[in-house]
């Protein structure tokens, strides 16, 4: 026999009677914002670090309100232990509201308020919808506003996900330097806007790629405690409307204790509430990361181009065909994969400048692209690193006898040579040897030039 299927709940609100599929423990509010907000395809619970923040938040309150009597201890018990749950990583499923949205994060909070009551309802043997027993906006979200829950939770969101960030940044740099030690001593051709221009190591070339990621680990650190700033407890516009007295300060100490974050009030609620300016700048480091790392991406592919014809000094993992044409073609898929992430990375910054530019009055309801954009950056960023990390640094290996002849067929010892005969005449003698061919060597017997000198620089 076949079994069926169990029909949608009906719920309504002040707009009507909505369709609730069957098992969903969201309501009204997210259905209409997942019918409203088809843009993306991308749900909340895509990110898990958000679900969680999101949970954190409204248990923190929950157990802010009961202290301070406004909140039955039995509701603030049973809303907490969803949101433990719910922190644990169960539920997430239900969080289904796109990212992209407007309303300023509403839905997403009210998908929170909803999932949190329903499940919270079935804890004390009540269906889904009887809201009579524990609601959404009166329990759930009392003293709060989704103008200070949202900012809240994706500040502790941000801040989830630059761990795995800065540990993908780390491992890129100890790789690089692995690269450094294994190539120290192996001398090429160094060059600056593309032509040859004085002699270096392969080991140093690589140790400045580590370097310049290193530096920014500090940096993405010190800007996440910019992050640290909540303006949980100002409620709608920064004034603490219906919240009791003390509310605020309890909150994000409560909030502290169960993200394990130290977290502070902001000074100027109503200030906190429209400005965004911290992630500004934490995208901006996003980008400065994103810069740096397409730029070592560019080298490698020179420095690995070729295999016959191109500069070919080092060569990178072969880790698939590269044409369906061209038989033994070996393209460097990796760092062109990474060029394309920084290349997002970059346009995604654009994305936030303008949001935040877009704010207006008391409120910026720009903050869900702020969000989805900072999320996909160092989500895309991470994976990428690691990727370039495991699938292409750590197998790169130096052609030596190619650094070798290119150095030795080049005309950069001329350089060297400027403090021993001079700028002019070290100037001729590259001239001559380009002009005829030859080794900067075999130019200086032509000219006169004493060999034991080549042999003090080589």
């Amino acid at each position: 026999m076949t079994k069926t299927a169990e029909p949608p709940r009906i719920e309504t609100d002040s707009l009507g009677a909505v369709q609730i599929p069957a098992g969903a423990a969201w309501g009204t509010q997210t259905q209409r914002a997942i019918a409203n907000f088809p843009i993306t395809g991308v749900a909340i619970s895509h990110y898990p670090e958000v679900v969680v923040a999101l949970a954190q938040v409204k248990a923190a309150c929950a157990r802010t309100n009961a202290e301070l009597g406004v909140l039955p201890v039995e509701k603030a018990q049973v809303i907490s232990e969803v949101c433990d749950e719910i922190i644990a990583g169960q539920h997430h499923e239900h969080f289904a509201v796109d990212l992209m949205q407007g309303g300023a994060g509403t839905s997403t909070n009210m998908n929170a308020n909803e999932v949190i009551a329903n499940l919270a309802l079935v804890r004390i043997g009540r269906p889904f919808g009887d809201y009579a027993a524990l609601h959404p906006n009166d329990d759930v979200n009392r003293s709060q506003s989704t103008n200070d829950v949202y900012p809240t939770a994706i500040r502790l969101a941000t801040l989830a996900k630059t761990e795995p960030l800065v540990a993908s940044m780390t491992g890129l740099v100890d790789a690089f330097r692995a690269r450094a030690d294994a190539f120290n001593g192996i001398l090429k051709v160094g060059r600056t806007q593309l032509q040859d221009a004085v002699p270096m190591s392969l080991g140093d070339e690589f140790q400045s790629f580590a370097t310049t990621i290193a530096e920014d680990i500090d940096r993405i650190a010190d800007l996440a405690n910019l992050l640290t700033e909540v303006n949980l407890g100002g409620t709608a516009i920064g004034t603490r409307i219906n919240t009791p007295e003390g509310y605020a300060e309890r909150a994000v100490a409560h909030l502290s204790q169960i993200s394990g974050r130290d977290l502070i009030p902001a000074s100027d609620l109503i200030e906190a509430s429209s400005d965004l300016g911290a992630f500004v700048m934490f995208s901006g480091t996003l980008k400065r990361i994103a810069i740096k790392l397409s730029k070592i991406c560019n080298d490698l592919r020179l420095l690995g181009s070729g295999p016959r014809a191109g500069i070919g000094e080092i060569v990178l993992p072969a880790v698939q065909a590269g044409s369906s044409i061209m038989p033994g073609k070996v393209n460097p898929v990796i760092p062109e994969v990474v060029n394309q992430i920084c290349f997002q990375a970059i346009g995604n910054d654009l994305v936030i400048t303008m949001a935040a530019e877009a704010g207006q009055l008391q409120l910026n309801a720009m903050e869900p692209v702020i969000f989805y954009k900072i999320m996909e950056t160092m989500t895309t960023l991470t994976r990428g690193m690691e990727v370039l990390t495991e699938r292409c640094v750590k197998g790169i290996t130096a052609d030596r006898d190619r650094c070798a002849d290119l150095l030795n067929g080049s005309l950069v010892l001329a350089t060297t040579l400027v403090p021993l005969i001079g700028y002019e005449a070290a100037a001729k003698l590259a001239k001559y040897a380009q002009a005829e061919g030859v080794t900067l060597r075999d130019a200086g017997a032509a000219q006169g030039v004493a060999s034991a000198l080549f042999d003090e620089i080589a």
